[in-house]
């Protein structure tokens, strides 16, 4: 379960980011020249080929919104556009096809909304024989509900862990006993109340501490863009301090689940269910769909050989906030969220910007960062 937050969009846009295959141009023939490059671009994908192209730098994003580049952006446009992903990279096996720079050797995967399209998509593209991830490092760029007890709209933060929200029992509201909080609690719970230690295994992903520390160090003072409507927005949370500043970075946990959520009853339950999994060290920020299935993928690859889980982190700007104002119903507020998030460009420009200054040091340092990642 999940709050209203990035891809409940509005309505309007999921449908047509649930639509975005079909707008992907056919593949064009491709005259072989010479190198790699052109090598791989004539492959059959998941066929073998006699080429592999070097990466740095995967870059996911999990949406975007009608053309790739030149319209409304969704999250991998401002990425494609300014970082030269010019060569598109057939993957029929995915979602969406992929872009590269040869020259930055950044790779980028749109996954797809939900979870079950971005570990097919993660898990497609870290089997794919065209590619060399084994020292890439990986940065999923999101957008996100966000906790105003944590955050303000546009502020972005990088997660130590991320918790899967649907692998839970469930009673309806209405039937459970008065002293519950929720009617939510893990498979491994006997109920809200249970405080026994969790189990993790397939349900908790922690990302490598140190990367994520040293990350939010690189990035801490990043300056980012405020702007009229979501200082708008962040004033009617008063009695929040931490919402009504202006953007900033953080460090804050990401809670992964299916269903658009969106309330303060249930923004506690996000909470409560981050720390029970987390063993009280996590704390719910952002909430989004995705992670745990990409983390997963990720984490099954690593076994293989074919990637580095210590190379991937997990950034989240909110575009919205998880819960309503003091004074506002939360179906009133959903409701008017679902007309148009009013921090969707600021968040996305949150992301690149904040992301951005790590592939940079990553990528200009990268005789230094090649063999291990940055402490």
């Amino acid at each position: 379960m999940r709050s209203l937050s990035r891809c409940v969009l509005p309505l309007a846009i999921l449908a047509c980011a649930a639509a975005a295959p079909a707008a992907t141009p056919p593949v064009e023939p491709v005259t072989v020249k010479s190198g790699p490059l052109e090598t791989v671009l004539a492959c059959v994908p998941t066929k073998p080929c006699a080429a592999t192209l070097p990466v740095r730098m995967v870059i996911v994003t999990m949406f975007e919104i009608g053309a790739d580049e030149g319209d409304a952006p969704g999250e991998f446009q401002l990425w494609k556009e300014r970082r030269h992903l010019d060569t598109r990279i057939p993957f029929p096996q995915g979602y969406h096809d992929l872009f590269y720079n040869p020259e930055s050797q950044i790779l980028a995967i749109v996954t797809g909304v939900g979870t079950a399209r971005s570990a097919n998509a993660t898990m497609a593209l870290g089997l794919d024989p065209r590619f060399d991830l084994g020292k890439a490092y990986w940065l999923v760029a999101g957008i996100a509900g966000i906790d105003p007890q944590d955050a303000s709209i546009g502020s972005a933060a990088w997660a130590r862990y991320s918790v899967d929200g649907d692998l839970a029992h469930e009673i309806d509201a209405r039937e459970i006993p008065k002293d519950w909080t929720s009617g939510f609690f893990p498979l491994d719970k006997k109920g809200p109340g249970d405080t026994s230690p969790p189990i993790t295994e397939g349900r908790v992903f922690a990302l490598n501490p140190k990367l994520v520390d040293w990350a939010f160090a690189l990035t801490k003072d990043v300056v980012i863009p405020d702007d009229v409507g979501i200082q708008q927005e962040r004033a009617r949370y008063k009695g929040y301090p931490n919402a009504q500043k202006p953007p900033f970075v953080l460090i804050g946990d990401q809670f992964s689940a299916m269903t658009f959520w969106h309330g303060k009853l249930l923004n506690r339950w996000a909470n409560d269910f981050t720390r029970y999994s987390t063993s009280g060290k996590g704390e719910f920020v952002t909430s989004a769909m995705e992670e745990t299935g990409t983390l997963q993928a990720i984490a099954y690859l690593t076994r293989a050989g074919r990637v580095d889980k210590d190379r991937v982190m997990v950034l989240r700007s909110g575009s919205n906030f998880s819960m309503p104002p003091e004074g506002v119903a939360a179906a009133d507020n959903l409701m008017r969220e679902n007309e148009g998030y009013s921090g969707m460009r600021a968040s996305l420009e949150s992301l690149y910007l904040v992301g951005s200054k790590v592939v940079d040091e990553l990528l200009n340092h990268w005789d230094r960062y090649e063999q291990a990642p940055p402490q």
